[in-house]
Parts: C-alpha cells; structure tokens; sequence
C-alpha cells in the first residue's frame, strides 16, 4: 500500500504578519509611557536600598573592630581591609561587601566619617549627579531615609 503524502501546507500569509505586528506595534505605543516613568522611581529606589545595605555593611564593620572607617579610607574599607589611618584588628576575612557600590546612575556614593548628620553619611546625587535637585535629580542620602 502506497500512502501519497501531504502536500497542504499552512503558514502565515505576509498581510497576517502584518496584522500582528501593527496589533504589537498599537500595544506597546499604550503601554510602554506607562512603564518609562517608573524607571526613575525605581532608579531612586535602589539608591535607597543599597544605602541601607552599606549602612549593614557599616554597622557589621563597627560591631568587629569598635569604629567606622574613616571618609579616607571610604567604602573600600568594606571591600579590602585599610592599610592606611586606623587599621581595623578583627577585620572579617569574608570582607563585608564583595565591591564597592555605585550608584544606580554609575557614580560612587559619597561617604563621609564621622558626618554632618550621624556617624556618617551616605549620598546618592541622583541623577544629575549634583547636590539638591527634585524629582529623579533628587539626593537619596542616607539621614533622610526610614
């Protein structure tokens, strides 16, 4: 018995594509203004959360050699032990940050020991990178956060 084939075969025709990729298109015009304003938000949001974990990073830091480090020695210290000003005795030899963080914006955060507002300070400067600003310019500093 001989079995003759099929040879039918279906697929898209180019104006179905078409349809779809307007449909697509249409879609995404609606939706993505909607999303690009929260890039910013969530930009100034990880600021904030990374401070709060350099702020634990600090505070582990302080709890094993009795001091933070220095503006100096900066936020190195959290990454490779100082080998310059007060060196820590009982530093961890995990370190207490695998490297140093920037910015969502790709710049160091400044920090200053002992600071202006506590036992130091953390700032973001957003995203223009300079103090002050408003909205996705705003400073996300660490005194100001819950």
């Amino acid at each position: 018995m001989i079995r003759k084939l099929h040879t039918d075969q279906h697929g898209f025709t180019l104006i179905e594509i078409m349809v779809v990729v307007v449909i697509l298109g249409i879609l995404a015009a609606i939706v993505a203004p909607k999303f690009l304003g929260r890039e910013e938000q969530a930009q100034q949001t990880r600021a904030a959360v990374d401070i709060k974990a350099i702020e634990e990073a600090l505070a582990l830091f302080k709890l094993d050699n009795g001091f933070f480090p220095s503006t100096d020695q900066g936020l190195k210290a959290l990454v490779t032990k100082p080998e310059s000003g007060r060196i820590p005795e009982k530093y961890s030899e995990n370190a207490y940050l695998k490297s140093v963080p920037v910015d969502p914006w790709g710049r160091p955060y400044t920090y200053l020991s002992p600071g202006a507002h506590d036992n130091f300070d953390i700032v973001s400067y957003g995203a223009d990178g300079e103090p002050g600003g408003e909205g996705t310019n705003a400073d996300v500093e660490s005194w100001s956060l819950n």
